[in-house]
């Protein structure tokens, strides 16, 4: 079994706390023979919805990556990533990206609600009053999600499709599910492979994986291929979190392969 695990947050990452030469040494002495790191690229300063100012500083994820290739040598492969949030501002985003180093991989998420009905408010501080609030979110949710899959921007995966419902259920008390979303879902999984794109699997910290069972054998039944798994761990402690489980749960959605990648092209991993 081939182990990567493709969302990681360091210390670059305003909410990641460990350097990445820690963070790969935690995958290594878990047996992985891959991490990539993914830290957060976002076209606002971190926590608010004012552009972030231009150029973007590149250095501190350009030295750290170094720093981290220097200490760990070949006991682990190692890869540049970034997870970027576009959908605030496309334009200014592009201009983010502007100098920024040569990446392997790229998770395109979506993390905010739209600027026009929800005041772009992060899903981390969403607390709706009642299930037709929750709701309202997830449908504002998916259409940022489906621009965002419609975009021919540089990214290869996107990043936990069901995202609201680690908010809701496991910090909020809901108990909702994406059932009411079949189509939406449908429309954003057609878009992505139209354009060579992929998903991610996201372990959730061990909790339900984004997506989970019924979405990943949609997608599969589509004709979706590409697909990544990363735990999104932001400490060490997370690093690899249900990885082996859920490279079991993509055999029993149909899949054979998964990805890693290497200078944005794809890898393929038997499962």
């Amino acid at each position: 079994m081939y182990l990567a695990d493709y969302h990681t947050h360091s210390r670059i990452s305003p909410d990641g706390k460990f350097t990445m030469a820690q963070m790969a040494q935690a995958a290594l002495d878990k047996g992985f023979q891959e991490i990539c790191f993914t830290d957060h690229v976002e076209p606002i300063n971190w926590g608010e919805t004012t552009l972030c100012p231009l150029p973007y500083n590149w250095e501190p994820l350009r030295r750290e990556f170094a720093a981290a290739q220097a200490e760990m040598g070949d006991q682990i492969t190692m890869r540049l990533g970034i997870e970027l949030d576009a959908m605030f501002d496309i334009d200014h985003t592009m201009k983010v990206l502007q100098g920024a180093p040569e990446f392997d991989f790229v998770i395109g998420s979506v993390h905010m609600l739209s600027r026009e009905k929800m005041g772009g408010l992060d899903l981390y501080f969403f607390q709706p009053e009642n299930e037709e609030q929750a709701h309202a979110g997830i449908r504002d949710y998916l259409d940022q999600v489906r621009q965002f899959a419609q975009w021919d921007g540089p990214y290869n995966v996107l990043g936990h499709l069901t995202l609201p419902l680690r908010y809701l259920n496991e910090l909020r008390g809901f108990h909702l599910t994406f059932d009411a979303y079949e189509k939406e879902v449908e429309e954003i999984f057609r878009s992505l492979i139209e354009r060579g794109r992929g998903i991610e699997l996201n372990t959730n910290r061990g909790n339900d994986p984004l997506p989970g069972e019924k979405w990943l054998k949609m997608y599969r039944r589509l004709g979706g291929e590409i697909i990544t798994l990363g735990s999104d761990a932001h400490d060490t402690a997370n690093i690899g979190c249900a990885i082996r489980e859920r490279q079991e749960l993509l055999k029993q959605c149909g899949f054979e392969k998964f990805c890693t990648f290497e200078k944005m092209k794809p890898i393929w991993h038997k499962l």
